[in-house]
């Protein structure tokens, strides 16, 4: 069962988030600019799994214990947080002193780029918090709820992916120019400040 009214109020909503500026979307231009397009499709992925992977967990109902228990909230909201002041940290005190350097196997980078992305989605609580709480308000009247979220979950993930192409397709073309040594620190450095900045804010947000 399909609400067409209530499934374009979701698209418009969840369409103005993915937009917002946020941790994925600074790891996204980043890659783009520095690493190219393949890894910036391959960081896209990751981040996208991690939110599929959240939407199946709130469809088993993981999302509802987050929302419950403030042990497991707490737990992974640190890990989470933890991951990203480290991340962050890497980029902000080592920067990286041009594009060529440190040199890496495809296969390493292909690595990092999805890691980096997967983890940053697996290792926040606010995802599945925020499934479990802005999804069933556009879930129809007699449809099961827990099916019909994890097909909004797609849907975000899919109008996410968009997002992330847009920003790949519009990085691509001054990635040249933004590879020269000292705009590679800079953006860097800009980057791992994002990333320290979420991960502390993470750290210091209240309960689920």
């Amino acid at each position: 069962m399909i609400d067409l009214p209530l499934l374009l109020a979701f698209a418009a909503a969840a369409s103005l988030l993915t937009v917002t500026p946020g941790v994925d979307t600074a790891i996204v231009l980043r890659t783009a600019t520095l690493e190219g397009r393949r890894q910036a499709v391959l960081a896209a992925a990751g981040i996208c799994l991690g939110c599929l992977a959240w939407g199946v967990a709130v469809s088993l109902g993981l999302g509802a214990l987050l929302q419950a228990s403030e042990l497991a909230y707490t737990v992974v909201k640190f890990a989470g947080a933890a991951y990203l002041i480290w991340l962050g940290s890497r980029l902000l005190f080592s920067p990286r002193a041009s594009f060529d350097c440190p040199a890496k196997t495809p296969s390493a980078a292909n690595g990092q780029a999805f890691w980096r992305g997967l983890l940053t989605n697996l290792l926040n609580p606010k995802v599945g918090v925020f499934y479990v709480t802005f999804l069933p308000q556009f879930v129809p009247l007699g449809a099961d709820v827990a099916a019909y979220s994890f097909f909004l979950a797609c849907l975000h993930v899919l109008l996410s992916l968009a997002w992330f192409a847009v920003l790949t397709a519009a990085t691509i073309p001054l990635g040249r120019l933004l590879r020269r040594p000292a705009l590679t620190r800079a953006l860097d450095r800009l980057t791992g400040g994002v990333l320290v900045a979420f991960g502390v804010r993470l750290a210091a947000s209240s309960g689920a």
